[in-house]
């Protein structure tokens, strides 16, 4: 073969496995940082630079988890797949005390692609008094360029003079809009996931373990079935009694007015008790009362340096869901705190979360159990 026929030929090959890397990687300039959560209202919680820090003083349990260790690198990336944002919808209209009445809306992302996908409802965190539909920004968007479509919502929170039972009750009529809208939205209403952070896990946690409880279920698109089939928990909380029984006693004594606000959103803007003298009502109020063998698939996440909700509350409801044969994984992240913004009110104390592993758990789980 001549030199220029070589020639021609090795061109041909470059040309031609340069187009298939193409077909399969999008080109570099694509990929990029996922955007960033807007800063969380008010101040950030939690103690400031002079005060002592809170220890975590009981062992965390692993024993049936999976410990990880991902550092904070490397980070997830976007801009692999174009996303659709549908801000502000309204999802609903819902009561308050004193006859007032308040609008619930959403942001629903929507990733290009044909053909229905799987919906998963995000529900942010807020220690049950905030509920910023526009947090976790990096990680929804990594969700949804995974192809799903998702939804983050406000709730109802203790300010509104609501109880964990509206908070739920928005939840189910999110999922209940989103099947009703299920073809503007382009979603697939039999897969649908519910995942939250902190005060959303716990939220989420409950919505789970009452598929088919009626008891949720007001207001509108009642001809909409609200059940889920994949729980996503992070860091939330179960006995709502026992949220910071791992922390040292200086922390939870700086705590107790944070305890007092979620008494009330456990028995009611009027009632005075502690949760320690209404034990019934914080049974009422935990989703480890409600499990079944029939909840759907859960996956749990917490870090072991977390002070604001006790790895342990996630390590109750872990157990007893596998002791009901409920498909439930739980993973431990090494040196993770708590990492809700709106309780840090600083992403780069929440690196861990969005790590390309740990993201990468949470996309894995979802695709295991919305997608197969």
């Amino acid at each position: 073969m001549s030199h220029h026929k070589l020639v021609a030929l090795a061109a041909t090959i470059v040309l031609a496995t340069a187009a298939c890397s193409s077909a399969a990687e999008p080109p570099a300039a694509a990929v990029k940082e996922c955007p960033s959560s807007p800063a969380p209202p008010g101040p950030a919680r939690g103690p400031g630079p002079a005060a002592t820090a809170p220890r975590i003083v009981v062992p965390v349990d692993t024993s049936t988890s999976t410990l990880l260790k991902p550092g904070t690198a490397p980070q997830i990336q976007c801009g692999r797949t174009a996303v659709t944002t549908h801000a502000d919808v309204t999802y609903a209209t819902v009561p308050l005390p004193g006859g007032r009445t308040k609008q619930l809306a959403m942001d629903i992302q929507v990733p290009q692609g044909p053909g229905p996908k799987p919906l998963v409802v995000y529900v942010p965190g807020g220690g049950f008094m905030t509920a910023a539909k526009t947090g976790n920004l990096p990680l929804r968007t990594f969700a949804a360029e995974a192809g799903y479509v998702v939804a983050s919502i406000q709730y109802r929170v203790q300010p509104d003079g609501a109880t964990y039972v509206d908070s739920v009750s928005d939840v189910k009529a999110a999922v209940r809009f989103l099947r009703a809208h299920a073809a503007t939205y382009e979603i697939n209403p039999a897969s649908v996931g519910v995942w939250g952070d902190s005060a959303g896990g716990y939220l989420v946690s409950v919505v789970g373990v009452t598929n088919g409880d009626k008891h949720y279920d007001v207001g509108a698109d009642l001809d909409q079935s609200s059940d889920v089939q994949a729980v996503v928990d992070k860091f939330g909380a179960a006995d709502l009694s026992q949220l910071m029984a791992d922390v040292d006693p200086d922390t939870q004594r700086a705590m107790a007015p944070l305890l007092a606000s979620i008494a009330k959103y456990v028995d009611g803007p009027t009632s005075t008790a502690s949760l320690a003298e209404d034990p019934a009502a914080v049974a009422r109020a935990n989703p480890i009362t409600y499990i079944k063998p029939t909840d759907p698939p859960f996956v749990i996440f917490h870090g072991n340096a977390d002070t604001t909700i006790s790895p342990s509350e996630t390590s109750k409801l872990h157990n007893a869901l596998r002791a009901s044969g409920v498909d439930s994984t739980r993973y431990v992240v090494d040196g993770a705190a708590h990492g809700d913004v709106a309780f840090t009110g600083n992403p780069q104390n929440s690196l861990q979360w969005t790590t390309q592993e740990v993201a990468g758990k949470l996309v894995g789980f979802l695709d295991r159990h919305l997608k197969g």
